[in-house]
């Protein structure tokens, strides 16, 4: 039972994920184009019944997933089955932390937690030291379990690739996805300036 309800919880937040990612994609095109679709992506997830369901899965997703690896740690043997466990304890951290930082920039620092509210730290030195691996691991953990779950659950081959093949394609994808992302959220490539009043996120 906990199985199907961590799988559905885990959908749930994968599409708000996928969507996610997709905005930051288009950071590349400018901070002010990532605002844009922001805001038309928020008519949805933004809406009140939503986004209570999407803090639910991720609550559930949280404690399903430890109860999870407590059982299954010992029995793991294989990379994927690994993989699984690591990127879903790391996905656990990521969630915890990212969405409690989100209401707590909306609802105690009053900020609009945009474009500027995600990439304050990733362009600010020293804060930049932590927030790049914090971030950059978070994607790649993303695709790291959707990789992990493709290769359980898939029992064929694909445009002449093994199940395996997929999850290992999964992961490249993964890989230079992330990549593409910090290029268009960092300042070094992007020019991003952060407006002041998301400078007390980084004590500048």
């Amino acid at each position: 039972m906990i199985r199907k309800i961590h799988y559905f919880s885990g959908l749930t937040i994968s599409v708000f994920v996928a969507l996610h990612l997709c905005n930051h994609v288009w950071s590349i095109a400018g901070a002010e184009q990532h605002i844009e679709l922001m805001n038309t992506l928020r008519l949805l997830y933004r809406n009140p019944l939503v986004e209570i369901l999407l803090l639910t899965a991720v609550f559930v997703q949280i404690l399903s997933g430890i109860n999870l690896w407590r059982r299954t740690r010992k029995t793991m043997t294989k990379d994927f089955e690994k993989l699984h466990i690591y990127t879903g304890l790391y996905l656990a951290f990521f969630l915890f932390i990212h969405v409690s930082a989100v209401l707590g920039g909306r609802f105690y620092l009053k900020l609009d937690t945009n474009f500027y509210f995600g990439v304050a730290g990733l362009n600010t030195f020293p804060t930049n030291l932590f927030f790049i691996p914090y971030y950059s691991f978070a994607i790649l953990a993303f695709f790291g379990h959707v990789a992990s779950i493709h290769s359980k659950k898939m029992k064929r081959s694909l445009l002449g690739l093994t199940p395996r093949q997929q999850s290992i394609f999964i992961l490249i994808v993964g890989f230079f996805l992330t990549i593409l992302i910090l290029y268009g959220l960092t300042n070094k490539f992007n020019g991003v300036i952060i407006p002041p009043a998301y400078k007390v996120l980084t004590g500048k």
